[in-house]
């Protein structure tokens, strides 16, 4: 559903192993009679790993793109490596305590189907560490690759000079991780993050912490713009709920361990997302837009906004799923009108 995905691949050692190779049992083999994996290096954990994974059909949408990306991103972490790490050090062997670690953690991911991030309190975007729990959403926003691409030195690309940018606003910032990339891809704003959520406030205000942005960072309670009532500002992220009917009644599994807020988007997936766009008429500064994702929405957007001049923006993963229009423009932007008698 999301972006921003560690994308870890793994390879094996061209170094000869030592002959005596320690026996790592896991708590529910595989097949009854089956031997025990050997396991030693990080390669042969995430090698296990995944075809338990596999075999197991779990759910990967949570910051990952396959099962050998989510064993390595479970490996990375007993190791306390970051996901950049994984591969070139396939090799190293791994100690017994964190072996243990990353079997627990892989039947546990299987007998609960919890996402992984929510078992080691940790996901990362644009190779930057955040802290989720389940009071947020696990962070996978296309949001954040398109404020490195669009908004840098690329003039084609550019939607905004990011040294003109001084003043932003992300709404239902969740666990606070495109406001810290804000921050970063603007370094002369000031982030205001808002949430109808207090529990996400409270893992956003720990990221904000940890990242030591509490004098860049401003976050606020409230629905949508009410929580900033009377501000403008340059520019609007947001990743708001976009799951329509249908979509919530064939979550899966892993995806119903998340806060429900944070999916609900009503019948058609966009109630959230029309309030945003009308709401944002008032709160952008001349020359500011609008940067909002929607997932598969397109085309009820399109049907409720048939004269919005939208700019859909493609990612490494997406294709018209984040939408942009500047304040002109949606200063023009009006909702379809129905015929009387129709819905």
């Amino acid at each position: 559903m999301r972006g921003g995905r560690s994308t870890v691949a793994t390879r094996s050692s061209a170094k000869k192993r030592r002959p005596t190779r320690a026996v790592a049992k896991t708590a529910n083999p595989s097949a009854a009679g089956t031997p025990a994996p050997v396991l030693v290096t990080i390669f042969d954990y995430v090698r296990f790993a995944a075809a338990r994974l596999t075999r197991a059909r779990v759910t990967v949408a949570h910051g990952t793109t396959d099962p050998v990306a989510e064993a390595a991103f479970l490996v990375g972490e007993a190791m306390h490596l970051h996901p950049d790490e994984v591969e070139p050090l396939a090799a190293r062997r791994v100690p017994k305590a964190a072996g243990r670690r990353i079997l627990g953690w892989i039947e546990q991911r299987i007998a609960t189907r919890k996402p992984a991030a929510y078992l080691v309190n940790r996901m990362y975007m644009r190779g930057m560490a955040f802290y989720v729990d389940e009071r947020v959403i696990v962070p996978r926003s296309f949001i954040g690759e398109l404020l490195d691409s669009h908004f840098g030195g690329d003039d084609v690309l550019r939607l905004r000079d990011p040294a003109t940018v001084t003043r932003v606003l992300d709404l239902c910032t969740g666990s606070g991780c495109l406001a810290i990339l804000a921050a970063r891809a603007f370094p002369n704003a000031t982030v205001d993050a808002a949430d109808l959520s207090a529990d996400a406030l409270t893992v956003a205000e720990r990221n904000v912490q940890e990242h030591r942005l509490e004098d860049r960072i401003q976050l606020a309670q409230g629905d949508l713009f009410a929580a900033v009532s009377g501000k403008r500002y340059d520019l609007i992220i947001s990743n708001p709920p976009y799951v329509d009917a249908q979509g919530m009644a064939s979550l899966p599994h892993e995806c119903l361990a998340e806060p429900r807020m944070a999916f609900d988007g009503g019948a058609d997936g966009i109630d959230l997302v029309r309030r945003i766009i009308d709401g944002a008429k008032t709160h952008l500064a001349s020359g500011g837009g609008l940067l909002c994702e929607v997932g598969r929405c397109k085309p009820a957007i399109e049907k409720a906004y048939p004269r919005a001049d939208l700019l859909w923006l493609d990612t490494e993963e997406s294709e018209g799923e984040v939408f942009w229009i500047d304040a002109a423009t949606l200063a023009d932007c009006a909702p379809a009108r129905h015929p009387v008698g129709t819905a």
